[in-house]
Parts: C-alpha cells; sequence; structure tokens
C-alpha cells in the first residue's frame, strides 16, 4: 500500500484532515479555498478591520446606573422598577474613583488586547456628551464624559476601543416598548414611534463615531423590534472605516457573538468571524454585590476553545458604582490573566489544527513545526492520545509551568483492531493542575503534513513488542 493510500484510510480520516488542517478547514471559504497567508476557514476582511484578527483576547465592561443598586444591568426590568423611581439614580451617579488608566493597566497585565464599553444600556442612560438626550452622565453629579476619557486613554496606548449600545431603551419616549424580552411593558406616558426614535438611535450612532476620534467596532444588542436596515452599519463604516461590527444591529454586521455558555458547541471551527463574550460573574454583567462567580477552570476552558477555533474572545468585568473594579473580579482576571500569558503562543498567531486527531478530548493549534495541544476538557486519566500521529515530537514542554512532558509512540491493548501505534502524551499532571487548562508544546523536526507514517509497529522487527 503505498503512502497516500495508507493516510486515506487510517482512522476513516481522508488525508486533508488527518494531515494538513489548513485544507481541512477551506470548506468555510465560498470559493472552496483556504486563506493562503492564514490557512484559516474565516476570510479576512482585507482592510483596517483586520485587527479584530489579531487582538483575539478583549475586555468587556458593563457600567451604568446599575451598578449603584447593585443588583443586575437590567436591574430595572428584572427588578419591575417604575421608570420614575429608576431615573432617580442619575442624582446619585458620582464615580469619583473612576480611572481609566487603571482598567487599561488591569486589561494589558491579563493579557487582553481591546475593551468593548457600554455606552448605553437597556436603561438609556449615556455614558457620553450626548446633545439628543439629558439622560446622561454629564447632567448627573459626575458631570463628566466617560466615553471621552475612555477613547482618549484607548488612544494614547493604542489599544483598540469598541462601543456597546443597546437598540431597546427603557427610558426613550418614542421606543416602542411592548413587554416582549428585555422591554418595559408599554408606558402610557410615552408616543411610541419607532422612525422617530430611529432617527434618535442614528444621531447618536453619528456622535459615538464622530467625537471620539479612532474607535475600532461597534456593538449592537437587543433589536427586538427586529427591523432591518443597512444603511445604518454603512453609515458607521464611511465614519470609522477600521471599525468592526457585531451581528445584533440592523443587518448580519461583521461577526457573529455567541454568549455565556460554550460547552453544548463541539464544532472545531468557525465558518465566519466570531466573538464569544462571557462575564466572571454567574447572575449578572454588571456589578452585583452579592454575584456568585464562575470557576477559573470554566472560564479557561471556555475562552480556550474559542480562541483555538480562530475566535475572539471577551470577557466581561462590572465596575461598582465608583468606578473601581471589584476585588473578586481582580482576583479572577489575575488569575486568567497569568494562565493566558503562560499559553499565549499557543493562541496567538496560530492555525486551528483540530482535524489532525480524532481525539475529541483535546483540540489543537500550529504555528510551523509545532503543535500545540489544549487540554480543555476533562480527561478521565493521565494520558492523551493523538490518534492518528505516529511520529514523536523532539520536545514536549508544559506551556503552563515549563516542564518536560514524557511522550512515546506505542500500541495500546486497546488499539489491538487497528494495530498501530500513536503519540501517547503521558504522565500528564491531571491532579496536580486539575483547575486550568494545560497545554503541551510538541516540537517536530518535519512538516505537520509528515506526522502521521504509513509504517505500522510490525513493520521490519517487531521485537519490542516483548521488551
Amino acid at each position: 500500500m503505498n503512502r497516500r493510500n495508507f493516510l486515506q484510510t487510517a482512522s476513516g480520516l481522508s488525508l486533508s484532515a488527518v494531515l494538513n488542517p489548513l485544507i481541512a478547514r477551506s470548506e468555510g471559504f465560498l470559493d472552496g479555498s483556504s486563506d493562503p497567508a492564514t490557512g484559516s476557514r474565516i476570510k479576512r476582511f482585507g482592510d483596517g478591520r483586520d485587527w479584530f484578527f489579531e487582538k483575539r483576547y478583549g475586555m468587556f465592561i458593563h457600567w451604568g446606573l446599575y451598578s449603584i443598586p447593585a443588583w443586575h444591568e437590567q436591574h430595572q426590568w428584572r427588578g419591575r422598577i417604575e421608570r420614575d423611581k429608576y431615573v432617580k439614580l442619575k442624582d446619585l451617579w458620582n464615580p469619583v474613583k473612576f480611572n481609566p488608566e487603571q482598567w487599561l493597566d488591569i486589561l494589558q497585565e491579563s493579557g487582553m488586547k481591546y475593551l468593548t464599553v457600554t455606552t448605553k444600556h437597556h436603561d438609556g442612560f449615556c455614558l457620553w456628551d450626548t446633545k439628543y438626550t439629558d439622560f446622561n452622565t454629564m447632567n448627573s453629579p459626575y458631570g463628566k464624559d466617560i466615553i471621552g476619557m475612555l477613547t482618549g486613554a484607548c488612544q494614547k496606548r493604542d489599544i483598540p476601543i469598541s462601543l456597546y449600545y443597546s437598540i431597546a431603551d427603557w427610558n426613550h419616549p418614542n421606543y416602542p416598548n411592548q413587554g416582549r424580552a428585555h422591554e418595559l411593558q408599554p408606558q402610557p406616558q410615552d408616543s411610541p414611534d419607532w422612525y422617530k426614535y430611529f432617527e434618535f438611535v442614528k444621531n447618536q450612532v453619528i456622535e459615538l463615531c464622530t467625537n471620539y476620534g479612532k474607535i475600532h467596532g461597534f456593538w449592537w444588542d437587543i433589536n427586538r423590534p427586529a427591523y432591518r436596515d443597512t444603511s445604518v452599519n454603512e453609515m458607521i463604516r464611511r465614519l470609522q472605516p477600521d471599525a468592526v461590527i457585531n451581528n445584533r444591529g440592523f443587518d448580519d454586521g461583521d461577526f457573529g457573538t455567541p454568549e455565556r455558555e460554550y460547552q453544548a458547541d463541539t464544532s472545531l471551527s468557525f465558518d465566519r468571524p466570531t466573538e464569544a463574550c462571557q462575564s466572571v460573574g454567574m447572575e449578572s454583567w454588571g456589578y452585583r454585590k452579592d454575584e456568585d462567580f464562575y470557576t477559573d477552570r470554566h472560564l479557561m476552558r471556555s475562552i480556550d476553545r474559542f480562541l483555538v477555533r480562530d475566535a475572539n474572545y471577551l470577557l466581561n468585568v462590572g465596575p461598582m458604582a465608583d468606578g473601581t473594579l471589584p476585588a473578586e473580579s481582580l482576583a479572577i482576571l489575575e488569575r486568567i490573566g497569568a494562565w493566558y500569558n503562560s499559553v499565549k503562543e499557543s493562541l496567538e498567531n496560530v492555525t486551528p489544527a483540530s482535524p489532525m486527531t480524532t481525539n475529541r478530548r483535546i483540540m489543537l493549534t500550529s504555528r510551523g513545526n509545532t503543535l500545540y495541544v489544549h487540554i480543555n476538557t476533562e480527561l478521565p486519566g493521565n494520558v492523551v492520545k493523538l490518534t492518528p500521529v505516529n511520529t514523536a515530537p523532539v520536545k514536549a514542554t508544559l506551556l503552563n509551568d515549563g516542564r518536560n512532558i514524557d511522550f512515546a509512540v506505542r500500541m495500546n491493548p486497546s488499539d489491538h483492531r487497528e494495530q498501530k501505534a500513536y503519540l501517547n502524551l503521558k504522565n500528564l499532571p491531571v491532579e496536580e493542575l486539575s483547575n486550568t487548562v494545560m497545554v503541551i508544546k510538541l516540537e517536530f523536526d518535519r512538516s505537520l503534513d509528515e506526522v502521521v507514517q504509513p509504517e505500522s509497529p510490525f513493520d521490519g522487527d517487531s521485537r519490542w513488542i516483548f521488551s
């Protein structure tokens, strides 16, 4: 049997799926080809928006009046608070300890590369100097333009900033609240008129896209009327050509936005730009005084499983009413950041390579002759078998702490049907590092196209079986 026929039948995988992850991912391109520069099945924009593919990991900030009662960012809706009572929180808005430089210090120390921040959440309170509503930070005791402060600080450090904007609005009299999800019941004092409200939205978008220098993204949320109008995003692109736009606005935008849970998603890659988002808190994206928090392991697995598939990831924290980040959130960011910084070479400027193995307990990325093994699910034991890879690496290193990892190309008793030997990573410190995601760096002396060899353990001298 020649090498090509052997590889096409080995483990029931095609040649491309086993040896060439660049080809294996190509089906995501409309013309059936992969990106020649990156090997990704996700086509780049080919313009200034491509920063999105370089700055994979970012910080999400949900901040507004809801940080004062400190229960949920949708406090008004979930708590059934009357509007005339909720709006009085504006008179208490005075985040005197807000310092954008401190936020950005934490962002950079945590390995994050960009920032997305709420400019207006569903409650309608605006964190910038807008002339289209007086329900904003300038008409509060604080009296400062928070978005102006943040964009200026980001631009000084060359950190991309993306602006979140909620289409749903519980304060504006023209928004047609109908009691749908994330809407109030119809308000007797309102004058619902979608087209008047839509003009308000466009005017505010123009403010955000013209008054604060260069921005890098626009993050829509809650288009409950499901209104379609491509002209709005076209306007954003004219005003801010480097801004990526998500898919929750008035058309499909540039990228998808899966939220919160990740475990039900078993795909090996994405076919369009994607940015997942998750919060450190289990209940609220805004600051919650009595919050319940995800485990480090849960967050690391979520981050890892998206980044290895060529997606972006936003990890959210909710600042307190005074403008500082909660101690619990800071501690989580510090721990997640320590992990991320130790394994980031396996997540940045790499190619998704999971089709190279049939082992679905792990995922793979690659760069050159190096393969990275991401252990982002629960292992049943202390070994990982990289079926059908049967070439030993020159070196195997656990990126988390730099230790060497034992390995062997061997036929296990469980491989008796195939009668083939495969690469095994042995004696993994699964108990010691049970609260993290381990990433193992495998350095080969040959192209990754050649790590599956046609020889079986019985080719030539088979005396090894008795040793």
